[in-house]
């Protein structure tokens, strides 16, 4: 008999201070970013990147 397949969730820890920002890369990839310093990184290496929270 075939196994289930488990879908595996990964959640961020929760850092006391630190707002998060959620950035969606492309229509698959959602990255989560601590500063607007990494914001300006990730923009320059995906143009159409785009914050959603």
């Amino acid at each position: 008999m075939p196994r289930k397949k488990r879908q595996l969730i990964l959640s961020q820890p929760v850092r006391e201070g630190v707002k998060a920002i959620k950035v969606r890369l492309d229509a698959r990839t959602v990255i989560t970013l601590a500063s607007k310093k990494a914001l300006d990184m990730w923009k320059q290496r995906y143009p159409n990147a785009v914050v959603i929270g």
